[in-house]
């Protein structure tokens, strides 16, 4: 299949009956950097590139030392296990029946994090294997990748009571953990689905409908090493509620800017 059939393809994936004009797939691998490109209105303010995020006092402080490559895999499995051990809020939590701690590879270059587990992931102990499970992997393979590919994650770790959205102090509890995962990894680029990992990782208030489509970034505290790039995006069981054309097409669009900024073809 040629590029731009798999493109097309793709777009179908995604939901789109048509597919846009695609820039020849060589241009995505020719090594210019792509625009950061905003998909908001001129008259609209941009979001702002983040400070880095504060992060609260407790058991899981960030290194800001960075880790070989070679070292992730294992760096990850220990940091799982202080987790269970010492989150402040997954150690306290009733209701769950397990931690979902995140799954991928250790050296992936995208990242996804969404927000909590939800039944199937804590009877799984998986991240987004339920509807949206199958979403985001209808949406990691129109970008032309794999599950196995990138590495998924959630700010809590544990399933709030009736999936709730998680509150305040369940994120400044288990949220510097995902933040250590982040350090661990090193994600060339970061899509926050939803809300709550958006605001969590930019340090904002603001709504995903404002922040969604424009590229922020996110420091490792104290590190002094180059930002990551952050795009943030609509929750794929946002999208499962409103499957419309606009929604389908701005996630889509979110999706084109990463694989942009990630060398990939089809990438704007």
């Amino acid at each position: 299949m040629d590029p731009s059939e798999r493109l097309r393809q793709a777009d179908l994936a995604m939901g789109l009956r048509t597919a846009p004009r695609w820039r020849d797939a060589r241009a995505a691998q020719s090594g210019t950097p792509p625009a950061v490109a905003a998909s908001r209105p001129p008259t609209e303010a941009p979001a702002r590139i983040s400070a880095p995020v504060a992060v609260v006092a407790v058991a899981a402080p960030i290194v800001a030392r960075p880790v070989h490559s070679s070292e992730r895999g294992a760096a990850l499995a220990e940091l799982r296990k202080r987790h269970d051990a010492e989150c402040p809020h997954c150690t306290t939590a009733k209701g769950h029946t397990q931690t979902v701690f995140g799954e991928g590879s250790p050296t992936a270059r995208l990242m996804f994090i969404g927000e909590a587990p939800g039944e199937q992931e804590d009877r799984t102990g998986r991240p987004f294997v339920g509807r949206a499970g199958e979403k985001l992997d209808e949406m990691i393979s129109a970008m032309g990748l794999s599950r196995e590919q990138v590495y998924i994650a959630n700010v809590l770790k544990s399933r709030p009571p009736d999936n709730r959205t998680p509150l305040q102090h369940e994120i400044d509890g288990c949220g510097p953990f995902l933040m250590e995962q982040i350090r661990i990894i090193r994600p060339e680029v970061i899509v926050t689905l939803g809300g709550p990992a958006t605001k969590l990782l930019l340090a904002t208030e603001e709504g995903i409908t404002r922040l969604r489509g424009v590229w922020a970034a996110w420091s490792v505290p104290g590190s002094g090493t180059d930002p990551i790039p952050v795009m943030p995006t609509y929750h794929p069981a946002y999208l499962l509620r409103n499957y419309t054309p606009k929604t389908r097409g701005e996630v889509w669009a979110d999706l084109k800017a990463v694989m942009g900024r990630l060398g990939l073809p089809g990438g704007t």
